[in-house]
């Protein structure tokens, strides 16, 4: 059977959406410090290769399948498109194209860890919550007989949530699970306002957010059926980080600090979570009042952490979840009749109906992943427990998980890769310039 232009455009989307793990891998490990970095960007790299075989296995199912209760599709019933490849491409791609969002939403919530979670505990935390939590609300928002779409209970009750590409199904899922993680690890030893660290490379994370929105394009895109949506699509997704980036840069001059490349990155991260679900819903216009507002907010909001006294280390709190449910709601406020459909924002004079639906569905996000991630994540600390030690933080938990390094120096009285040159008994001037280089 032959593939469709609309085939290889979703299957290039989806490569373009699996691009941005390791981009997210790059902009998390510039973000931290330089023996925690390889920690961090394998944090990524491992749920690419976990998530991968969980949805392949059970996973799509779960979030696309026959209906079961409007919570859950059957976890079998896509097994059976792998032996009969050549009688549904079509299936076959979507599947691959779901796989690699439940990759990017997975890693995206190992920023709330940095410097302190065990990679064992990381590598059994990603299946049960990616099977758990993740497909189970994808689900829900996007599968045929959810609850929250025309046919479930709540859709048919308070009218059908709208969430394009993943505001409620991956930042604030992703966002909501990092503050929980984030509480139950409890803080690093240094948290402080005035203690904390600078990226310790911010080309780097420059580089990551440059793969993300480059990525973004397949991210937004990818489920586009016409070429009117899809040109929407390039363009909102182009102009809304665009405009969030000035807005941090603006918010941070106002705030009396000097505009930082760090702020740029940030602001077109926030940019880009704002947009998502609201990509195909509002005009160019709206896509950059949606991105200003979304710089200048998480600009404020990443700082928050200090107030209310959890440590997000990379601030995923400030940036996914407040973005993705400041997009989500956008859409009651900025969905044009002619993109949603038979609803409108109530700018657009369409009264409360689309906003209804959009305020249920993110109080529905909220409850469920809250509940069921300290579920998971209490669990896996009373058993196995989810935080490293203190030497992790002091030496450095690319010494204590991986025996890795970032870098590595002429002084280093160990082989390349070898804990012993960041290890508890390492000589002094070892340990003392590995912390001076681990700074950020």
């Amino acid at each position: 059977m032959e593939l469709g232009s609309l085939d290889v455009w979703v299957i290039v989307a989806g490569a373009l959406v699996l691009l941005m793990t390791p981009g997210l891998a790059f902009f998390y490990g510039g973000l931290s410090q330089a023996k925690s970095s390889v920690n961090m960007m394998m944090m990524s790299f491992a749920a690419m290769g976990i998530v991968g075989v969980v949805w392949a296995l059970w996973g799509s199912g779960i979030a696309g399948g026959s209906s079961v209760g409007g919570f859950f599709g059957n976890p079998l019933s896509d097994l059976a498109l792998f032996n009969t490849v050549d009688e549904a491409p079509e299936e076959l791609i979507g599947i691959g194209f779901g796989a690699t969002f439940a990759i990017i939403t997975t890693a995206l919530i190992s920023g709330a860890i940095a410097d302190r979670a065990k990679f064992s505990a990381w590598m059994v935390f990603v299946p049960i919550w990616v099977t758990l939590v993740y497909c189970p609300l994808a689900f829900m928002v996007w599968g045929d007989g959810g609850l929250l779409v025309e046919g479930g209970a709540i859709g048919d009750a308070v009218g059908e949530a709208v969430d394009y590409a993943g505001g409620l199904v991956v930042h604030m899922c992703a966002g909501l699970a990092a503050l929980v993680l984030a509480i139950v690890l409890g803080k690093r030893q240094n948290f402080t306002k005035r203690e904390t660290h600078r990226p310790h490379n911010t080309p780097f994370v420059l580089l990551g957010a440059s793969l993300l929105w480059f990525g973004w394009f397949g991210f937004n895109g990818g489920a586009a059926e016409e070429a009117g949506e899809a040109g929407l699509i390039w363009v909102n997704t182009l102009l809304a980080p665009a405009a969030a980036l000035v807005a941090w840069l603006l918010t941070q001059r106002v705030r009396g600090e000097k505009p930082t490349a760090l702020g740029a990155a940030s602001g077109i991260v926030a940019g880009l979570v704002a947009i998502t679900p609201a990509c195909a819903y509002v005009d160019p216009a709206g896509a950059m009042l949606i991105g200003a507002i979304a710089g200048a907010v998480c600009c404020l909001a990443v700082n928050l952490k200090y107030r209310l006294g959890f440590d997000d280390t990379l601030d995923v709190v400030g940036l996914h979840f407040v973005a993705g449910l400041w997009g989500t709601i956008a859409i009651g406020l900025l969905g044009r009749e002619e993109f949603v459909g038979d609803r409108a924002g109530l700018f657009y004079g369409g009264g409360f109906d689309l906003m209804t639906a959009q305020l249920v569905a993110c109080a529905v996000t909220l409850g469920f992943t809250v509940v069921m991630t300290a579920l998971i994540a209490y669990a896996i600390h009373a058993t196995i427990g989810f935080r490293a030690g203190a030497d992790a933080e002091r030496f450095g938990i690319d010494a204590t998980e991986h025996a890795e390094a970032a870098y590595v120096f002429d002084n280093d009285p160990a082989p390349s890769g070898s804990a012993e040159s960041t290890a508890p008994g390492a000589p002094a001037s070892s340990s003392d310039d590995r912390e001076l280089a681990g700074s950020r």
